[in-house]
C-alpha cells in the first residue's frame, strides 16, 4: 500500500477558513492552529495564571483533602491519557505539534523540538495535536508523510487507542496497589440491616440491625438494592419469610409488609451490600487486578449505553427515573460522592473510585461516535476495509466532512449529558 491518493485529493496547503478551522477542530478533537515561538505564552502574564491555579489546588487541599486527592488523581489520569497518544504517535513516526492540559486560551505554554507544551484555561479535558488526522487538515507538503493520516492501519489504530489502552492500565496499577495492601472486597450474598424504621415492620417482626438477610421467600439475593426489589415485588400486607444470618446462625423471620406514601410494598429497613475482605500476595493482587478489568468494562460499557440514552436523560431530569445506574452525572457529582468515600474507606476506597472512574471513561472514549477517540479509530477500520475492496494496493481516505452532522449530534447529546447531569448533580446530590 504504496500509493498515497488515487482519485481522493488531499486539500491544498493554504489558511483555513474560520468555519473549516472550527470542523477540523471539532473532528480533530483540539486546537489546529499552531503558534510561532513569539506567540507562546510565557513571561509574567503566563506565571500569574499558573500560580493562581496552585493556589486553588492548595486552598481545595486545605478545605477538603479527599476531593482535592480526587482532582488530582482526575487530572493525572488525563495527562496520561495524551501522554499515551503522544508516547505511540512518536513512536510510529507522525509529527505532534501541541500537547496542552485543559482546551481554551493559552495560559502557559514553551517549546521544545517541534511540539508545544502547556496549560490552558478551561479544564475540561486535554489533547495532544497530530498533524493530518484527516483530509481537512492543512499540512505542509514536507510533513505529509509524518501526518496521521497517511500511516498504516496498525499505526493508527494505536495511537487512536493509545488514550483509552492507558485508562486500563492504570485501573490495573491502582487495583493491584489496593489489593496488595489492603486486601480485595468482595461481594458477599445478602444485604446487612442496618437502621430499622421506628415501630415498622421489621421492628415488630424481631429484625435486629447488624442481621444479614440472605432471601426473601427462599429466593436468595446479592446486594441492598436486589433486596428492595424483591420488598416491592410483593404487595402491602403479604407475608414474607425472611432468610437471616445472625452471629452466624440461620433463622426465619415471618415479615407482615406495610406501605409506603406511594403504596408500594414496605419493611421499613435501612440496608447495605455485604463485603468482606480477603487478603492477596502481590502475585494474586496482581492477577485478579488484570482480571477485574474484564468485568468493570462489561458493566462500564453497560452503564455508558444507559446513560447516553436520550429519553433516560430526560427522564432523570424530569424525576420520572431515579434509577441511579442510568443518571447522568458530573465530576462535580463524583468528587461529592470521594469527600464520603474517602471518609468511609480512606485511601483504598478512593484509589478503587478512580480505579472505577477509568475504566469507565477508558470505555466511554472508545464508543464510535466523533470526535471522541474511538470514532477516529472507527474511521480508521473503515477504510481499512474500502482499502481491501480495492485489493489492498491503494490507500482510502474516508471524508470526514461528510460525518460533520452525525459529529455535531454527538456533541449535542453530550453537552445535555452535562448539563443535565450538572443539573442533577446540584439539586439531587448522590
Amino acid at each position: 500500500m504504496t500509493e498515497q491518493l488515487t482519485d481522493q485529493e488531499l486539500p491544498p496547503p493554504n489558511a483555513m477558513s474560520r468555519a473549516d478551522k472550527i470542523r477540523s477542530e471539532i473532528v480533530a478533537g483540539g486546537a489546529v492552529r499552531e503558534n510561532s515561538d513569539d506567540e507562546l505564552a510565557g513571561g509574567w502574564r503566563g506565571a500569574l495564571p499558573m500560580l493562581a491555579i496552585l493556589g486553588l489546588f492548595a486552598w481545595l487541599a486545605f478545605a477538603n483533602f479527599w476531593i482535592f486527592v480526587f482532582v488530582v488523581g482526575v487530572v493525572i489520569s488525563i495527562f496520561l491519557h495524551e501522554l499515551g497518544h503522544f508516547l505511540t504517535a512518536r513512536w510510529t513516526g507522525m509529527k505532534v505539534t501541541q500537547f496542552f492540559l485543559f482546551f481554551g486560551p493559552r495560559l502557559w505554554s514553551f517549546r521544545r523540538g517541534e511540539t508545544e507544551y502547556g496549560v490552558r484555561a478551561l479544564p475540561l479535558g486535554a489533547f495532544v495535536r497530530i498533524v493530518g488526522m484527516n483530509r481537512m487538515d492543512d499540512v505542509d507538503d514536507g510533513d505529509e508523510g509524518r501526518a496521521y493520516r497517511q500511516q498504516s492501519f496498525p499505526k493508527r489504530l494505536l495511537v487512536i487507542s493509545a488514550g483509552s489502552i492507558m485508562h486500563i492500565i492504570i485501573a490495573i496499577v491502582l487495583l493491584f496497589g489496593v489489593y496488595a495492601v489492603a486486601g480485595e472486597e468482595v461481594v458477599r450474598d445478602g444485604a446487612q440491616i442496618r437502621e430499622l424504621s421506628l415501630n415498622g415492620p421489621a421492628s415488630e417482626a424481631g429484625v435486629l440491625p447488624g442481621d444479614i438477610v440472605v432471601s426473601v421467600d427462599g429466593e436468595r439475593f446479592t446486594g441492598a438494592r436486589e433486596l428492595g426489589e424483591l420488598i416491592r415485588a410483593n404487595e402491602p400486607q403479604d407475608v414474607v419469610v425472611l432468610g437471616v444470618l445472625r452471629d452466624g446462625e440461620p433463622i426465619e423471620i415471618p415479615l407482615a409488609l406495610g406501605a409506603n406514601e406511594a403504596g408500594d410494598a414496605l419493611a421499613g429497613i435501612t440496608s447495605s451490600t455485604v463485603f468482606e475482605t480477603i487478603d492477596h500476595s502481590v502475585p494474586a493482587a496482581a492477577g485478579n487486578a488484570v482480571t477485574d478489568i474484564f468485568p468493570f468494562t462489561w458493566e462500564s460499557t453497560k452503564g455508558v449505553v444507559k446513560v447516553l440514552n436520550p429519553v433516560s436523560i430526560i427522564s432523570h431530569v424530569s424525576g420520572t427515573n431515579d434509577d441511579l445506574s442510568s443518571r447522568p452525572t458530573t465530576l462535580y457529582g463524583v468528587a461529592q460522592i470521594s469527600d464520603d468515600v474517602g471518609d468511609a474507606s480512606g485511601w483504598a476506597g478512593m484509589l478503587l473510585l478512580l480505579a472505577v472512574l477509568n475504566v469507565f471513561v477508558g470505555v466511554f472514549n472508545m464508543f464510535p461516535l466523533l470526535p471522541l477517540d474511538g470514532g477516529h479509530a472507527a474511521i480508521a477500520a473503515y477504510e481499512r476495509v474500502r482499502e481491501a475492496l480495492r485489493g489492498g494496493t491503494q490507500r482510502y481516505f474516508a471524508d470526514v466532512e461528510r460525518l460533520m452532522p452525525f459529529a455535531i449530534g454527538v456533541i449535542t447529546v453530550l453537552m445535555m449529558l452535562m448539563f443535565a447531569g450538572l443539573y442533577l448533580d446540584i439539586s439531587k446530590p448522590l
